[in-house]
């Protein structure tokens, strides 16, 4: 007896949009690993995910406004920023934003602001709202250094970080995102004794922390923390 009943189709689950962020250089470099890391990591697929990257200008303010073109633009579920910390030697998932800049540098249109909220008002700071220890222990896992990270400066990366996170606070409860630091490239240090992180390694980090962001709703409860 043939069956005249359709067949169930069941909907496909929409891919993970995850949206990556690197700047130019800055402070004289003629690189930022940030970014090249950033377009090295979507260049490939990962099943489950669509990665996007936008490049964002190293300045106050104007980094905010390339930040929420970019997200407008995407649509993101899962948002990753990444910014150098020239100095640190090892890939950093940041806990924390401050709402405040104070510039020890200039950015790259010369401002300066010293002691200066971000936000107006707003509170004094955010936390991340990616599950930060995983992704630590999913980068060690992949064979490369990875710490959590308590402070993100006062420059323009904490900028970012913290005005990811008041938007996501305030507008945009449905999305999750955090920062991530990493260390120079080598060639920023042949003639300097630095750290560093070749930036396909970074990109291989970067993917790894897509992949447990989007996998992952509760975070490891382990000890990551720090005395000083």
């Amino acid at each position: 007896m043939t069956s005249t009943t359709p067949p169930s189709r069941t909907t496909p689950t929409p891919p993970t949009r995850v949206l990556f962020t690197g700047f130019e250089p800055f402070g004289g470099e003629a690189t930022n690993p940030s970014w090249r890391a950033v377009r090295a990591a979507v260049a490939a697929p990962l099943d489950g995910l669509a990665l996007h990257a936008a490049e964002l200008p190293c300045v106050y303010g104007e980094s905010l406004t390339a930040l929420r073109t970019a997200i407008d633009e995407v649509g993101p579920d899962i948002v990753v920023c990444v910014g150098q910390a020239g100095g640190r030697p090892d890939l950093t998932v940041e806990r924390v934003a401050l709402n405040v800049d104070d510039a020890r540098i200039p950015d790259n249109a010369g401002a300066e602001p010293i002691d200066a909220p971000i936000v107006p008002g707003g509170p004094a700071a955010y936390f991340a709202t990616l599950p930060i220890k995983a992704c630590v222990a999913a980068v060690r896992a992949a064979g490369l250094p990875a710490s959590v990270s308590n402070t993100a400066g006062t420059f323009v990366c904490n900028h970012v970080f913290y005005g990811l996170a008041h938007l996501i606070a305030t507008e945009l409860p449905h999305v999750r995102g955090g920062f991530v630091h990493i260390p120079y490239a080598p060639e920023q240090v042949t003639d300097r004794a630095q750290p560093s992180l070749p930036v396909d390694a970074v990109a291989t980090a970067l993917r790894e922390i897509a992949v447990t962001a989007a996998r992952t709703r509760t975070d490891l409860r382990v000890a990551e923390g720090a005395t000083h």
